[in-house]
């Protein structure tokens, strides 16, 4: 079976934001070809600042680097991906984004042409009420990521294959299946010297409804990348 592991940088989250970095490496019987394909995107449209401060790529420096629009590569990626399975950590992001973009120049969606698999769906059935980030199955699977500073899509590709691969190698399943589910560590906090202090008298400061918007957006941003951010999937669990 061919294979293409893939990942995309955007310009945020949510309708009308555009692709920016597309990165893919080809594994064919399940190793590594070599072959990959790797483009940054003029999104002709701004780079929210807090997708810059996960990937670090901005309308400036892609500007500066002559980056083609998407109608420009959108020919060769899909020949690139054509007729594979795709390999995705959440996949229905990365598919919606690229589906709008072939919208806009009246393209088939992915699907038509490509099969889907969601190794962030995979790796949740796998290992039930563990993390299920990519950076938490680099640990788990013992994958070395500390050259990942910041989020790029063919780096990212090129670790998500690997990890893909140890999930799907059968011998390390044997390894991994009794590890225990990751623990939370505590913070105990040196409250000494504040014994004296009234709580009723301490002031409350409410975050207002611009800081409460960005901070969704950035919950947005960590959800594309680790597949669900714990908190707020226990604060829904709560409202539940």
């Amino acid at each position: 079976m061919r294979q293409v592991v893939l990942d995309t940088e955007t310009t945020g989250i949510g309708e009308g934001h555009r692709i920016i970095e597309i990165g893919c490496v080809e594994v064919f019987e399940r190793k590594l070809t070599g072959r990959h394909y790797h483009v940054y995107i003029n999104p002709q449209r701004d780079i929210d600042a807090e997708a810059a401060a996960v990937h670090g790529i901005t309308n400036d420096w892609l500007i500066e680097q002559g980056a083609p629009v998407f109608s420009q590569i959108v020919n060769d990626f899909r020949e690139f991906i054509a007729g594979a399975q795709l390999v995705i950590h959440n996949a229905a992001f990365d598919v919606g984004m690229m589906d709008a973009e072939f919208r806009r120049l009246n393209l088939s969606p992915t699907r038509d042409f490509c099969g889907v698999l969601d190794t962030l769906r995979m790796a949740r059935e796998m290992f039930p009420g563990a993390r299920a980030s990519l950076d938490a199955l680099c640990k788990r699977f013992d994958i070395d990521n500390s050259h990942r500073e910041l989020h790029g899509a063919l780096l990212d590709a090129e670790i998500l294959a690997e990890v893909y691969l140890a999930m799907t190698g059968g011998q390390t399943a044997l390894t991994f299946a009794a590890e225990e589910t990751e623990k939370e560590e505590t913070v105990e906090l040196d409250l000494s010297g504040y014994e004296d202090i009234d709580p009723a008298r301490l002031m409350v400061v409410a975050a207002t409804e611009e800081e409460v918007a960005a901070h969704q957006k950035m919950l947005d941003l960590v959800d594309k990348k680790s597949g669900g951010a714990i908190w707020r999937r226990e604060a829904q669990e709560q409202q539940g």
